[in-house]
């Protein structure tokens, strides 16, 4: 199984399994804001919290230039274009992981100390920043930190960065379009039935009454 089979696997795991539960909770209704978010004029219903939450986080920046473009280069390591569909840089993704890390704060130290590590690392490896390696010296580095049960001890913190950022990764592209058809996913359909095929029924020698098939709906 390749790498990007091995995504797919992972994230068709864990999208699956996820519940919007705090918007199926009875109690008292809220009244829902019908306004429009003053930064982006997204029109999806909100609570009036939801919209101030997210002008303000939206609102304001936390990575650097060079970090984003770190980011996006990582980013496309993990989720490359292909022959399906586009690379995680063009669902989005760096854009999706700076969302993730303002709106939930606890990822902003591992995140900005693991890029600090990995420009470090870089440095004393190729006398150079990430970013201005060639994609043959990315790839040796990220290499030694992607596979956690063969990476050496002194590259732990590597190690725990690329697993964060693998993460992030895999679900800012499968939460997208571009991600959901990599998956081939088509959501919940209506089924059309058109009954037991005709080989079926005469395998077990019966069929369907008169009345049965004129009241059947039948699907073309």
């Amino acid at each position: 199984m390749d790498r990007r089979k091995s995504l797919k696997a992972l994230a068709l795991g864990t999208i699956g399994g996820v519940a919007l539960l705090d918007g199926c909770k009875p109690g008292d209704a809220k009244k829902v804001a019908a306004n429009k978010s003053v930064a982006d004029g997204f029109t999806l219903d909100r609570q009036p919290e939801e919209l101030a939450r997210y002008d303000k986080v939206i609102s304001e920046t936390f990575f650097t230039e060079n970090e984003m473009v770190v980011i996006t280069l990582l980013a496309d390591i993990i989720i490359p274009k292909d022959e399906v569909s586009g690379s995680a840089s063009e669902a989005k993704v760096p854009e999706f992981i700076e969302f993730i890390v303002k709106d939930m704060p606890d990822h902003q130290t591992p995140m900005r100390g693991g890029l600090r590590w990995l420009e470090i690392y870089t440095f004393k490896k190729f006398n150079k920043s990430f970013k201005d390696c060639s994609p043959e010296q990315r790839i040796s580095i990220v290499d030694e930190i992607a596979y956690p049960k063969k990476a050496k001890k002194e590259v732990a913190q590597g190690v725990a960065f690329f697993n964060k950022m693998r993460d992030l990764t895999v679900t800012g592209f499968y939460t997208t379009q571009m991600g959901g058809e990599d998956l081939g996913y088509v959501g919940n359909r209506p089924n059309q039935w058109n009954g037991v095929p005709d080989d079926v029924l005469k395998q077990y020698n019966v069929a369907y009454t008169e009345k049965e098939n004129k009241e059947c709906v039948k699907y073309s």
